[in-house]
């Protein structure tokens, strides 16, 4: 709190924020699996997928994906997909994504099959170029690196609308016709003008328009629209949708209850409480913590780190204070650790995830352009942590 905010502007356009997926480990060049790397600019994953998918005639769910990245972003990540043409894949021609490379593997990519992401990161000044501190954005830098990034889960993880986590929150309630109220209908103001429409025609109950007006690539809500138009039943409608995409919205309001409980910890994200269900760092494996003090030096050496859950049937809580913590946060959200054993089909196991992470190799030096100054900022990441965060931790300003 006593590091001043340094005002700073995020993603003024794609090319001021760029992620290159590190991978987990290097295809052999041999097998049935063909590893691609695409570089992608202004839209998401899970849409790059379908626009491949149809490209290739395969169905979304045979191409292989470590990681989610942005959309508003230039990024590189890598895919796979099982016995198909390598030519074809490489001649695809899409203007907002490119195929670079391809090579044989063993196995399909699976997700989390990655080291991590490097981010090249341009952020520029708000009108107060007084404030424009290098300087001031180092000091904040160094105290990210010594006591860790807060591991929020950023606002990417919650959608456009930001209602993924409320999708999510009415699945693992079995609240069935209100997750179809907010998937499909529910218009506002910020919303593309065609998806708009499509929602306020199924507000009013004309489903043949909203059909119509929903824009083909909103496959998952085309399917779930016709499903519901079909057999008027919202389970019916719910299955239609992508089973990834299910398990996305659920796993958002994991993400929300783990964000509510980082925020009751944000002051001690480095300390070690007795109780604490705490992960080594190097090999992922979780601890329950017995004496605090003893565990202390650890985690001030980034060997150990406190978590908080991301609940399900076989994620424990934490003891002492900590569980404390989580089971408050819990029952404000009305849910216990036993609520999302089975949503639907999906079975939720549930994890703990670290409440920080740590930068490796942060650099920020000035870097002015034609646009205007700047900044360049540079860091790697573990898998599922955040850039925006570290900004966020720069401007003291949630997005």
């Amino acid at each position: 709190r006593d590091l001043p905010p340094v005002p700073l502007l995020i993603k003024q356009q794609p090319e001021d924020f760029i992620v290159e997926e590190i991978p987990l480990y290097d295809p052999s060049g041999e097998g049935t699996h063909v590893y691609f790397r695409i570089r992608k600019r202004g839209i998401p994953t899970p849409e790059a997928v379908q626009r491949i998918a149809k490209h290739m005639g395969v169905k979304p769910a045979d191409i292989g994906v470590a990681g989610l990245k942005d959309s508003q972003a230039i990024t590189e990540q890598t895919l796979s997909l099982e016995h198909c043409d390598a030519e074809k894949l490489m001649a695809m021609k899409d203007p907002q994504m490119k195929v670079l490379w391809t090579k044989l593997h063993a196995n399909k990519l699976r997700p989390g099959h990655l080291a991590g992401n490097q981010f090249t990161l341009i952020l520029r000044p708000t009108t107060d170029l007084n404030a424009f501190s290098l300087e001031a954005a180092q000091n904040t830098l160094n105290m990210l690196a010594t006591r860790g990034v807060p591991n929020y889960f950023g606002y990417q993880r919650f959608g456009l609308r930001g209602d993924t986590g409320r999708l999510g929150e009415a699945l693992v309630r079995d609240n069935l016709d209100e997750f179809i109220a907010i998937f499909l209908g529910g218009p506002r103001a910020e919303d593309p003008a065609d998806c708009r429409a499509a929602r306020d025609a199924f507000d009013t109950g004309a489903m043949d328009r909203a059909l119509k007006r929903w824009p083909r690539h909103y496959v998952d809500q085309r399917k779930a629209l016709s499903a519901y138009k079909k057999k008027n039943n919202a389970a019916a409608a719910i299955r239609a949708i992508d089973k990834r995409m299910r398990r996305l919205f659920v796993s958002a309001f994991q993400s929300e209850i783990f964000n509510a409980v980082l925020s009751r910890r944000i002051d001690e994200i480095d300390q070690i409480q007795t109780g604490d269900l705490a992960q080594k760092i190097g090999s992922g494996g979780i601890f329950r913590v017995e004496d605090g003090a003893t565990e202390q030096p650890r985690a001030l050496d980034f060997e150990i780190s406190p978590t908080g859950p991301l609940p399900g049937s076989r994620a424990d809580l934490a003891g002492g204070a900590p569980g404390e913590i989580e089971r408050a946060v819990l029952a404000e959200f009305g849910v216990d650790e036993h609520t999302f054993g089975k949503v639907g089909t999906l079975r939720v196991k549930g994890a703990r995830r670290p409440l920080r992470f740590a930068l490796s190799q942060p650099t920020i030096r000035n870097a002015t352009d034609s646009i205007s100054p700047a900044m360049e900022l540079r860091f790697a990441a573990p898998p599922g942590c955040y850039a925006t965060i570290v900004v966020e931790e720069l401007t003291k300003s949630r997005s």
